[in-house]
């Protein structure tokens, strides 16, 4: 595992794939994360407790930007079964899967216990509220707050603000 400066690892995380993991500085996973697969993160970055990144098997990978956060709870798939189509069972060859990279821009967040599915590209500045489910696919719209089951943009976030709080604390 690559690791940035002031890294802070919790108790009770497990991370499967170590050798496919990146880390930057000033980052913090909390008590009780699972990671099972490929992932960047970036500098002054947290992971809450609980949190979960799984999925990927090596070949799809999670990214989260500079000055992002996963709340606590947080699942991340890079890939599921298609409750739609599919037989829910993973004793049946050949059962086609929904997978795909999962990428957080700068300055985004995702609040608790929120569900993000595979193949979502998340933009600068989005925010997800708690108790969320993204879908695959999901089309968002940069520093725009978004929450519920299904998702759906609130409101814009108050981009000028958040950078003039980080240039102050000397993140950007």
């Amino acid at each position: 595992m690559k690791c940035g400066k002031n890294f802070t690892l919790g108790e009770y995380v497990i991370i499967k794939k170590p050798d496919l993991v990146e880390v930057g500085d000033n980052v913090r996973i909390s008590d009780f994360c699972r990671i099972s697969s490929a992932c960047k993160i970036g500098s002054d970055c947290e992971i809450a407790s609980g949190t979960y990144i799984s999925g990927g098997d090596g070949k799809y990978k999670f990214a989260m930007g500079d000055c992002s956060s996963l709340a606590a709870g947080v699942k991340i798939w890079l890939s599921s079964n298609d409750y739609v189509n599919e037989p829910i069972t993973h004793s049946v060859p050949n059962v086609k899967e929904i997978k795909g990279n999962v990428t957080m821009e700068k300055y985004t967040g995702i609040g608790t216990n929120s569900v993000v599915m595979p193949n979502n590209h998340i933009p600068e500045g989005v925010s997800i509220g708690a108790l969320s489910f993204v879908p695959s696919n999901y089309k968002f719209e940069e520093w725009t707050v978004y929450a519920g089951r299904p998702i759906r943009p609130i409101k814009k976030r108050n981009k000028e603000n958040v950078l003039r709080v980080l240039k102050n604390a000397g993140r950007i």
